[in-house]
Order: C-alpha cells, then sequence, then structure tokens
C-alpha cells in the first residue's frame, strides 16, 4: 500500500532510484579532480567558440554555426534561428547541452544504470528549457504571434483546456472518433472462430482464387489493441497478407480488469498463441503453421516456439519476429524504468489496482522521445494554435490495454531484470525452455529509429539461435516502421541472411553485408514466406463447425471494443 501511494505521487516512477543515481552521480564527480578539470576546459573552449560566433554574426550576419545540433533534433531547422540574437541563443543552448552530457557521462565509478538515468534526466531538464519553447527566445513563435495578431494563444489555450478535459474524463484525444474500430479501421472482412477468457481469434476471409496451405497466425502485443497491423484498407498488413494468397489468423487480447489481476505468464502463453495455434490447426487441418509475433507478441512467440520445441512439437514452420526482444540485457532508453527499486514501486501500484494502466505506460514512452512527442507537441498546439491532424496510426496509438498485476510484474522480473529467457533459465511448467532449441527458419525486423526496442538489442537473438535468421532493418520507428506498406514514399531497408549453423554476426558486420533496398520490407517478407510454402490450394471456408470452431461473430470481434 504504502508502494502504491509513493507510485500515484511519482508518475510511477522511483524516487529512491532517482536519488540514488544522482548521489552515485555527485559524490564520484566531487571526489574526481582529473574529470572536473576537463570539464572546466570544455566549459573555457564552449564559452570562446561562442564568443567567436557571435563575433562573426555581427561581422558577417550569418556565418557558419559554433555546432550543429544532433541529427534528431530539429528544433532550430527554420532559417529564423541563425539570425541574430536567436542565433546565439540557440548556440549557447546547443553547447550547454554537449557539455552537459560530458558532466553526466564518463565519470569513473559511477555504475553505468546510475550515469544512463542521470544523462537522461538532465537532457529531460534541458528540453524544458529549450529556447523553442519560449516566446521570448523563439522567432517562429513571434512571427505567428504577429500573423495571427494573438489569436494562436487563445486557441491553443482552448486546445489545452480541451485536451485537459478529454484526458481527466478518460476519453482519446480529439479526432480519434473519426477511425472507429471496425468501420473506419480494423475493417478487414473475417470471423471470430474462438473465444476464450483471454482471447478472440480472427480468421479473415480470402481474397484470392487459391491459398497457400500453411495459414499465418499473427500474435500482436498485448500492451496495445491488435489493429495496429490492420488499420486503413490501404495500409493493413493483414489485407496485403491475404492478398498475396495467405490464410491468415489473428489475436485479439481481452482487455483485462481488477477481476484479472492474478493472471499471469503462464496464462498468456497457454490461453494466447498455443490455444490458437491449437484452433488454426483444428480449422484448417494444415501440419505447419507460419507464425509472427509483434512487440511483446513476439517474445511471448519466440517462448511459446521454444516451448513446443521441448514438447518435439513441429507444428510451427517458420517464426517472425516483428520489433521484438528476446534478449533484454541491453533493452535500450526503456530499461531506465526498470531496475529493483522500480520493480517493486511499479508492483505496488499494480497490486493496488490490480492493472497497469495504458496511460502509466504510454507516460514513459513519451518521455523517451520528449523532444518529438512532448515540447514539440506543447509548441505546435498550445503556442502556436495548431492542432496536428489526427491518423490511423495515432488514432490507435490512444487505444491503449491493461496490464494485469501478476503477468507484468513477472515479465519485468523474469524477463527484464532477470533476462531470464537469454540466459536460457526461462521456466514454462517445471522445465526450461531455451531459444538454442527452435530450429525452424527466423525472420526478425528491426526499426532504424526504435525507441521501444532498439534494433540492436532485436539483433541479440543472432547469439541465442544458431537456425538461419533472415534479419531486416527497416526504416521508420517502432509502429511506423512495422506499418510500412507498398508505396509508402521514403521506405528502405536492408537485408541479411544468416544460414543455420554460422556464427554470430555483430551488428556492425551486419551493416556492412547487408544490402539495402528501397521500398517496403513487406514483398521480401511475402517472398520469404512463399519459399517456405506448398503449392497453392483452394481456400478454406471460415470457422469449422464439426471441429467446434463455428463463426461466433464478424470481425473485429468485441474484445478489441473493450475500454
Amino acid at each position: 500500500m504504502a508502494m502504491a501511494g509513493i507510485a500515484r505521487l511519482t508518475g510511477g516512477v522511483s524516487p529512491a532510484t532517482l536519488a540514488l543515481s544522482a548521489m552515485d552521480w555527485w559524490i564520484h564527480l566531487a571526489v574526481a579532480p582529473g574529470k572536473q578539470l576537463q570539464l572546466a576546459e570544455k566549459a573555457h573552449r564552449k564559452l570562446i567558440r561562442w564568443i567567436d560566433y557571435a563575433a562573426r554574426c555581427a561581422r558577417e550576419g550569418e556565418p557558419c554555426p559554433a555546432i550543429e545540433p544532433l541529427p534528431q533534433d530539429h528544433r532550430f531547422d527554420d532559417p529564423a534561428w541563425s539570425q541574430m540574437p536567436y542565433g546565439a541563443i540557440s548556440q549557447m543552448f546547443l553547447l550547454t547541452q554537449q557539455w552537459w552530457h560530458a558532466a553526466t557521462t564518463g565519470v569513473p565509478g559511477v555504475s553505468r544504470h546510475h550515469e544512463d538515468i542521470v544523462s537522461f534526466m538532465a537532457r529531460q531538464m534541458l528540453d524544458v528549457l529549450a529556447p523553442s519553447n519560449f516566446i521570448a527566445s523563439n522567432p517562429i513563435l513571434q512571427q505567428r504571434l504577429i500573423e495571427t495578431g494573438g489569436r494562436c494563444l487563445a486557441d491553443g489555450w482552448q486546445y489545452f483546456i480541451e485536451d485537459f478535459e478529454r484526458q481527466a474524463r478518460g476519453e482519446p484525444p480529439v479526432g480519434a472518433e473519426r477511425f472507429p474500430v471496425g468501420e473506419k479501421v480494423a475493417v478487414t472482412p473475417g470471423k471470430v472462430i474462438y473465444r476464450n477468457d483471454l482471447i478472440e481469434l480472427i480468421q479473415y476471409a480470402p481474397t484470392t482464387a487459391e491459398v497457400r496451405p500453411e495459414p499465418v497466425l499473427i500474435v500482436p502485443a498485448w500492451i496495445m489493441k491488435y489493429y495496429i497491423l490492420d488499420l486503413s484498407p490501404e495500409n493493413s498488413l493483414v489485407r496485403w497478407l491475404t492478398g498475396q494468397g495467405f490464410t491468415v489468423f489473428m489475436i485479439s487480447w481481452r482487455n483485462p480488469d481488477a477481476e484479472d489481476r492474478n493472471t499471469d505468464m503462464a496464462d498468456y502463453l497457454r490461453m494466447g498463441p498455443l490455444a490458437a495455434l491449437d484452433a488454426v490447426c483444428d480449422i484448417t487441418g494444415a501440419d505447419a503453421v507460419h507464425a509472427a509475433g509483434y512487440c511483446l507478441g513476439g517474445t511471448l512467440l519466440s517462448i511459446a516456439a521454444a516451448e513446443l520445441a521441448h514438447r518435439d512439437d513441429r507444428r510451427l514452420c517458420t517464426v517472425t519476429l516483428f520489433a521484438a526482444q528476446t534478449d533484454l540485457s541491453e533493452p535500450g532508453e526503456l530499461g531506465l524504468f526498470i531496475d529493483e527499486a522500480q520493480v517493486n514501486l511499479l508492483g505496488g501500484a499494480t497490486w493496488s489496482q490490480g492493472y497497469l494502466d495504458s496511460s502509466q505506460m504510454g507516460g514513459a514512452f513519451q518521455i523517451l522521445r520528449s523532444n518529438d512527442l512532448v515540447w514539440s507537441r506543447v509548441l505546435k498546439t498550445y503556442l502556436m494554435g495548431e492542432r496536428e491532424e489526427m491518423t490511423d496510426l495515432m488514432a490507435w496509438n490512444s487505444d491503449g490495454t491493461r496490464l494485469p498485476h501478476a503477468m507484468h510484474s513477472e515479465y519485468l522480473q523474469r524477463l527484464y531484470l532477470d533476462d531470464e529467457l537469454a540466459k536460457g533459465r526461462f521456466e514454462v511448467d517445471g522445465h526450461i525452455v531455451t531459444l538454442a532449441a527452435v530450429r525452424q527458419p527466423l525472420f526478425v525486423v528491426g526499426t532504424e529509429r526504435d525507441h521501444v526496442a532498439p534494433w540492436r538489442s532485436v539483433h541479440r537473438i543472432h547469439l541465442l539461435s544458431d537456425a538461419e535468421i533472415t534479419f531486416v532493418l527497416t526504416s521508420g520507428g517502432h509502429n511506423a516502421g512495422i506499418v510500412s506498406e507498398p508505396g509508402h514514399n521514403g521506405r528502405h531497408y536492408r537485408q541479411y541472411c544468416r544460414p543455420a549453423g554460422e556464427p554470430p554476426i555483430p551488428p556492425d558486420d551486419w551493416e556492412v553485408r547487408a544490402a539495402i533496398h528501397e521500398g517496403s520490407w513487406w514483398p521480401a517478407w511475402g517472398d520469404w514466406l512463399a519459399n517456405f510454402s506448398g503449392a497453392p490450394v483452394p481456400p478454406l471456408p471460415l470457422g469449422n463447425a464439426k471441429q467446434g470452431y463455428a463463426a461466433i461473430c464478424d470481425a473485429p470481434g468485441t474484445y478489441v471494443k473493450q475500454r
């Protein structure tokens, strides 16, 4: 109860972790005179660079900058930022930001985890103080005020009140109502042909005269609704797959509530992919199934594949993982929120209410990209008075699900902190399962700008399995990189296949070997699936009443609409 109370006050962030990290950094910096001298020298050099830049501005007008922003930082792209005094302001900020990075990293004796947290928190504070966030120091915002006669601030205040009220009432953001589930998104025709207390299984209607005999079973992440893979018709992976001659099945997770507090990882495994696999094989009569998992669904699918290998069950023909981590020793910045103190705090919060709410998770994801997801929105919407147009992907992103207390706590402890799956210590029903036993060909997709499952972390599956691995690195982030339909402008990907039995390939070496292709990676995956499929056969009807799988209702079903 005490932990639950603290979690409510701190937004789920452990004050103990923050305090320990700050003390570790400060104490070691205090007894490191070499580092102090280095920082003093850096501060002096950066001041000289800034003075030189300001002097050249006075002589030349718009000289070359003293420092360039990081590639992902677009706050100062507008030419107005190169004019005085805004050029001097932005350059001072960027130089200060670089100095703080040096100050919070490389301090002898500081633990890596604490260093990452201190560096991250310093970036958060600098993001708050960025000159782009203030009227007095932002030339683009000043021009907008002049053009609108100050109306933009009044509009922004109205947008702020509207968003605040919607959030307080637990309503989706403005514009999400334009994408109702089953009407604008998740509209691929199909039937729910199986249901238990955790999942609905959707079978989609075939769209080709013949289909491959091996169906495709997709296991989405239970942290969000499944229809990220079935958005609007033009960017639906499900619709595209059916158009390639595959029979597609999709798991739709139930949105748990407080009564499901004791649902654990074993339940998700047994009632999720394993139950769905039984149903798919019973309905189609197929001996082999292509299985694909996205994000957490991919992690769960990899555990299911290891369990089936332990049973010598060979019903999986291939395994595909979309932005899914199997080795969490290097989980990226999301790992900043996961340590013993943090897990203890979150355990108290989920124990108190029986689940972790999607809004609690969404806040952590936004903080990881505060420039893009927080402050750029504050600037554009609330100061410049320009509300971003809602898209199907944005609407989906606001439609989260809850995580039961038992499953969430077990996932954080066993997979994040203890990394049991990668270390070969993960138990299912009293026995150990390992990915080394998985022999099926693997198709693994990472995304270049993934802040949830960094591609180098996803790539570590090469260390866990000596099966054939076709690894694809696609442009985009955790969601947009996967929703990468053919014809989408600006898309590219890298691909390389490591044959079975060969040694692991380090990520840097893989980048050198991988061929670069323009366009979507979906056709490459479709060709890969076809290579491991039999000759086309006539499609089967939806469901199989003789086997007890009569159609229950139309897709997208009922679970996806639960709030």
